[in-house]
C-alpha cells in the first residue's frame, strides 16, 4: 500500500504534467487521477484482495484519502507565497521546523490557550505546538532557549516535512 506522502507526491506530478488521467495498481490497491478543464480532481479506490474484513475497512481509509489529497493541492498553492512573504533571512534566528507532514494546532484544544505567542520566551524543552499525523498528536519542543519572533503558520493548516514553524532569536 502506497503512503499518503507517496500519493501527494503523484499527485503533484500529475498536476504539473499535461497529462488527464492517471491510473495506478499495485498490491490490490487501485489509485485513478482524473483532471478536467475547470480543475483537477482526484478519486481513489482502494481494492484489497484479501480478506473480507479487510474489505469492509478499506473504504473508510479511501474516503479520508480522497479528501486529504485535495486539501494538499490547496495548501501547495499558498504555502509558497505566504513563506516568502513571512520569511526573514536573519542568521541569528533559528527555525524550528516540522518533524513531520500533518496539522499544525497552536493549543491542545480548540478553546485552550496557544502553547506560545510571538514575543514568548521558551526553552529547549518547552512545547511550542502540536503536529497532528494519522490521529497521532505528536507535541513539539522549540529544541532552543529564546523569543519566539514568528509563528510561520496557522492553526489548523498542512504542514510538511522541515516546513518552518516558528523563528526563535536564541539566547
Amino acid at each position: 500500500m502506497l503512503k499518503i506522502q507517496e500519493i501527494r507526491e503523484i499527485i503533484k506530478l500529475i498536476d504539473q504534467s499535461s497529462i488527464d488521467k492517471f491510473t495506478f495498481e499495485s498490491d490490490g490497491t487501485k489509485i485513478k487521477l482524473e483532471k478536467k478543464n475547470e480543475g483537477a480532481t482526484h478519486q481513489m479506490v482502494a481494492q484489497p484482495q484479501s480478506e473480507q474484513p479487510v474489505q469492509q475497512a478499506a473504504p473508510a481509509a479511501a474516503e479520508v484519502k480522497k479528501e486529504e489529497p485535495k486539501q494538499e493541492v490547496e495548501k501547495v498553492e499558498e504555502s509558497p507565497a505566504a513563506e516568502s512573504k513571512k520569511s526573514v533571512d536573519d542568521a541569528s534566528l533559528h527555525k524550528i521546523p516540522s518533524p513531520m507532514v500533518g496539522t499544525f494546532y497552536k493549543s491542545s484544544a480548540p478553546d485552550a490557550p496557544a502553547y506560545v505567542q510571538k514575543g514568548d520566551s521558551v526553552k529547549a524543552d518547552t512545547i511550542v505546538c502540536i503536529v497532528e499525523a494519522m490521529k497521532l498528536f505528536n507535541e513539539i519542543e522549540a529544541e532552543v532557549s529564546g523569543e519566539i519572533v514568528e509563528i510561520l503558520v496557522e492553526d489548523g493548516q498542512l504542514v510538511e516535512y522541515g516546513q518552518p514553524l516558528f523563528l526563535v532569536k536564541q539566547n
